[in-house]
């Protein structure tokens, strides 16, 4: 989905909210999935000795991330990262993380600031699988690699 991915956000995002957007996490391997997964369970605390929380509800393999078929983004502002989700940078009255999330969802994305367990900066395409059936597709290696990550054949 990268190609996709990259051509709506610089035909659709970008001329609609005239902002730019962040891609702060796209593929994910398993291992790096249990990694989040364990903060605020397993990994209380960081390097500095700050209390972590929970980040994500999904084990390694239970992630559209780990098959490329999921991305999390941010706006930015003035250099800077902006997690504010109503910010509305345009001025039009539309939240533009909203706006963002609008213009993947007509194209097929699922946004995760739908969810009961809201994941704002979260946008998947899943084309019909679920995490589970593509775990076994990976397991079963009905894969292919490219430029050495192992996807899954849809």
């Amino acid at each position: 989905i990268r190609n996709e991915v990259m051509e709506l956000y610089r035909e659709d995002v970008v001329k609609s909210i005239g902002a730019v957007c962040r891609f702060t996490s796209t593929y994910r391997s398993i291992e790096e999935q249990n990694e989040i997964y364990a903060r605020g369970r397993t990994k209380l605390f960081d390097s500095n000795g700050k209390r972590l929380g929970i980040v994500t509800k999904a084990k390694g393999g239970q992630s559209y991330h780990q098959y490329g078929l999921a991305f999390d983004f941010c706006l930015i502002s003035k250099g800077a990262a902006s997690w504010d989700t109503m910010v509305d940078y345009d001025k039009d009255g539309k939240s533009d993380w909203r706006e963002v999330a609008s213009i993947f969802k007509a194209k097929g994305y699922e946004w995760g600031g739908e969810w009961k367990f809201r994941d704002f900066p979260h946008i998947q395409k899943t084309f019909g699988y679920t995490t589970k059936q593509l775990l076994e597709k990976y397991k079963s290696r009905d894969t292919f690699v490219e430029n050495g990550i192992t996807y899954v054949n849809l």
